[in-house]
């Protein structure tokens, strides 16, 4: 029977597994203790969230598996690790923070009322709803029976020719003619109350949140243009199609350099986030500052 790692154990590993939920899969196990902990120092130094935790956080001990004598007290017949939390509690979350070059930042706490909101999908799809009819440019026009080129004389008498009667030559039936009831340039936009719209991007955070797909570095500093040094950091990242880099203030122009050519990557500035971009892209990369500012806005009180 396969024996789970204790909180004696987990304790030399510091605040990680508090901030990351992890999954056991039986079958994969660690060689000795001594490993262990040699992967546990490697995790510290190199703080990499994106690879170490899943080392970790799939493994197992037997005693099988053991190349020495493993002290007896670090065993545990029960699961240690925590099963995932629930979603909606309203609970601070702690989370760690690193950069492109993957250095350990130290950790940054998310507030629980803008990052573990209870999830509710009739909001989101309503938010959606609300900005792409919002953005919709609704230019769209059609010529009505006054609008069209032709002449307005009647084409044949009323009676005597054995023709259908006719009064114009502009009317809907002839080819060329007037289109009737056909669409004007209007706007599109529906409405939503303010606190639809901000409960649901508070929606969206969570659900980043909780499936660990979203990330908070220190700064969105780069240190070249290069479209390379993108790309290599996105190698790194496991399940990750698209990506959304969300800074504080104005994106730096190396940022903006290294993304315009990956159709995958997008930045946005923190005034500019939204449900939408954050459903189209399925990791969230955020800085401290664009943080801060997102929680500063979601506590903001609503002008009536």
């Amino acid at each position: 029977m396969a024996m789970f790692i204790s909180k004696k154990l987990l304790g030399s590993s510091g605040g990680y597994f508090r901030a990351i939920s992890c999954r056991n899969h039986a079958g994969l196990s660690l060689a000795s203790h001594s490993h262990v902990l040699s992967e546990l120092s490697t995790m510290k130094k190199t703080g990499s969230p994106f690879f170490a935790f899943q080392k970790l956080s799939t493994s197992v001990l037997t005693p099988e598996s053991s190349e020495g004598t493993f002290p007896s007290d670090l065993l545990s017949m029960g699961q240690v690790l925590a099963p995932e939390r629930k979603i909606g509690l309203y609970q601070d979350l702690v989370i760690p923070v690193t950069n492109f070059n993957n250095e350990d930042k130290g950790f940054m706490v998310l507030a629980g009322d803008v990052f573990d909101v209870p999830i509710r999908k009739d909001i989101i799809h309503r938010v959606v709803r609300w900005q792409l009819a919002k953005r919709q440019q609704g230019t769209h026009s059609t010529k009505t029976i006054s609008e069209v080129s032709g002449t307005g004389r009647k084409p044949w008498p009323q009676k005597g020719t054995g023709q259908a009667r006719h009064g114009s030559r502009r009317g809907p039936q002839w080819r060329h003619g007037a289109t009737m009831h056909g669409p004007k340039p209007r706007s599109h936009a529906i409405k939503l109350n303010k606190k639809v719209r901000r409960l649901g991007l508070k929606i969206a955070l969570t659900a980043r949140a909780a499936e660990g797909k979203l990330a908070i570095f220190d700064d969105m500093d780069v240190p070249t243009h290069k479209t390379k040094n993108i790309v290599n950091y996105l190698k790194h990242m496991e399940n990750t199609k698209k990506l959304l880099l969300v800074d504080g203030g104005p994106i730096n122009e190396k940022l903006k350099l290294s993304t315009q050519n990956l159709h995958y990557v997008n930045v946005l500035p923190s005034i500019g986030l939204n449900v939408y971009s954050i459903l189209l892209h399925d990791t969230l990369v955020m800085s401290r500052d664009a943080v801060n500012k997102i929680v500063e806005r979601m506590h903001t009180p609503i002008n009536r």
